[in-house]
């Protein structure tokens, strides 16, 4: 063990290996067969999914990477861990949904203007085919989440929910063409489908940058955590706060405080790391005890000894 850590800064996550390599080999095999399907059958909404396919092996791969990473443990040089990689997986994988979705956007509209000729029997065929894989690969993402939730896998399923719903598109697409004969239906579904994967990158990315920035976590107000610490007996003044994610499950907390004299630091401390485990589910606090005094904070410092003073009169 290179350094003590009272929270683990790495992740065992067997259960989502075994799920995410089930996946891997079915999406990458059925990729294939999809996309061979789509350039015979001249159908857009097929080729729409099996390109999708192509970023769900990308997203798998990555997501796979994260997972081994996240189970090494911290060293000098990554004094956190890998857990973080999980999080630029995340992001990779809804940026990648977001860029598909765009190139879907313009090959739609070029087909709506020059639309070709569709074989909708294997269109239908593997589509069909597509939707019971994606079914089966998107319960069992479901399942693995339930057991060990993070982004990185949830960033993984949300390519999958884009499968299925592409899969249930270009089946809806397939028969009512055959139906009505009208095969500018093809690129409108694949728009659909467009607008689907778009919007579930948009949100993953969005959330993955988040905890790259270190944004506080959205369940937690900031100014309610000031004043809770504030409250605590001897506690003063509360600076230098900040909270931010590591990874999905594992949040920090990091606090300087302005302590009475005639108050004990250490149990200061106690009721703090107390207080944010009970209170917030916070385990991995850090805090700086302090008097404004003996630690020069500046302008900041010299104008609380001067309220200090002043309240004391």
């Amino acid at each position: 063990m290179y350094d003590y850590h009272h929270l683990r800064h790495e992740k065992q996550q067997s259960r989502s290996k075994k799920a995410l390599w089930m996946t891997l080999v079915l999406t990458a095999f059925f990729t294939v067969v999809e996309m061979v399907g789509g350039i015979l059958s001249h159908s857009l909404a097929l080729l729409s999914d099996s390109a999708h396919m192509v970023s769900d092996v990308f997203a798998l791969g990555l997501s796979m990477t994260a997972i081994y990473l996240a189970a090494r443990p911290p060293n000098a040089r990554f004094s956190f861990g890998f857990l973080r990689f999980e999080i630029i997986a995340s992001f990779l994988n809804g940026l990648t949904l977001c860029i598909i979705s765009i190139g879907i956007f313009v090959e739609g509209i070029r087909r709506f203007f020059f639309p070709e000729a569709i074989d909708l029997r294997l269109m239908l065929i593997i589509s069909s085919i597509g939707f019971v894989v994606n079914l089966v690969l998107t319960l069992v993402l479901s399942h693995s989440i339930r057991e060990e939730n993070n982004l990185n896998v949830r960033s993984a399923l949300w390519h999958f929910i884009g499968d299925l719903l592409s899969s249930i598109g270009v089946i809806i697409s397939a028969i009512l063409i055959y139906i009505t004969d009208q095969v500018w239906l093809d690129p409108l579904v694949s728009l659909c489908i467009g607008i689907i994967i778009f919007t579930g990158g948009a949100r993953i990315t969005r959330e993955a940058w988040l905890i790259l920035m270190e944004a506080v976590p959205q369940k937690y107000d900031l100014d309610q955590i000031r004043a809770a610490l504030g409250a605590i007996e001897g506690v003063e003044d509360v600076h230098e706060l900040h909270l931010w994610s590591v990874s999905t499950d594992h949040e920090s907390l990091t606090a300087h405080l302005f302590v009475h004299e005639h108050i004990q630091p250490y149990c200061v401390i106690l009721a703090v790391t107390e207080k944010m485990k009970a209170e917030y589910g916070i385990e991995h606090v850090t805090v700086q005890v302090e008097h404004a005094s003996l630690h020069p904070h500046g302008a900041y410092g010299k104008a609380f000894l001067q309220h200090k003073k002043e309240g004391a009169r």
